[in-house]
């Protein structure tokens, strides 16, 4: 089944970044994140959950972001707006035409 979408909706400017690990000297990594590519995009919001950690609350929002179908994005990248991060926990082609990706992503809240 092929899934209709209007890619008008897609009217977000994000960047994807891929991790790069660098030697800390101790055994350990540095990880900083480098810019692959800028997108369009179009960003849901899914869900909004609140956790305790340590005495503190803490939130994570859920999105669904949909972006055109690319070879180079994965689990493990993030996509960034601004000051905005999302992580990317799972790519899937909805209709495996190869004409959009859904990424479904992770926003800490701050």
């Amino acid at each position: 089944m092929v899934v209709f979408f209007d890619p008008g909706q897609m009217t977000a400017r994000l960047d994807l970044e891929a991790p790069e690990r660098a030697a800390d000297g101790q055994g350990g990594a540095v990880v900083n994140w480098q810019v692959a590519a800028s997108l369009w995009a179009r960003i849901e919001p899914v869900s909004f959950l609140v956790t305790e950690e340590a005495a503190a609350e803490r939130g994570t929002i859920t999105h669904r972001i949909w972006i055109r179908f690319r070879e180079d994005v994965a689990a493990g990248q993030r996509l960034r707006k601004g000051a905005r991060t999302f992580a990317v926990k799972l790519v899937r082609d909805p209709d495996e035409t190869r004409r959009y990706l859904v990424c479904q992503c992770e926003e800490e809240a701050r």
